[in-house]
């Protein structure tokens, strides 16, 4: 069965995309740690982050750091926290997090709650500023 990652490239789940590249694609966390918190996956669904070819590694790490920049510039914080844990869906993912302290990237924290207005705003404003 397919993994819920992949049923959102697919089409099948709804998401509020960021960007996306051959085989790449992120979107925001709709249970996020702040405003702005980004998932950003290979296409392929592939459980374990460091399993990629050095191919598809490098194009989604470039992607993050592009994301991460638009982050940076578009959502009040001091830094992006990256964050790789692997353990609630088994395909690699990459979180961007805005933060402000190092306890802003604790998962055991409550989520937000974004209303759908809020989750495009956010999303209009990090994809517009992504530089090819």
């Amino acid at each position: 069965m397919a993994s819920i990652f992949s049923r959102i490239v697919n089409g099948e789940i709804p998401c509020y995309k960021i960007a996306e590249t051959k085989n790449c694609f992120a979107f925001l966390d709709i249970n996020p740690l702040a405003k702005g918190h980004t998932l950003v996956i290979p296409k392929k669904e592939i459980d374990n982050l460091f399993d990629l070819d050095d191919g598809l590694y490098n194009e989604l790490c470039l992607l993050a750091k592009k994301i991460a920049l638009a982050i940076g510039k578009n959502i009040p914080c001091k830094k992006v926290g990256v964050a790789v844990i692997g353990l609630e869906v088994p395909h690699a993912h990459i979180h961007l997090v805005p933060i402000n302290g190092i306890y802003d990237i604790d998962f055991s924290k409550p989520k937000l709650k974004l209303s759908a207005d809020e989750f495009i705003e956010i999303k209009e404003k990090i994809s517009s500023d992504i530089k090819p």
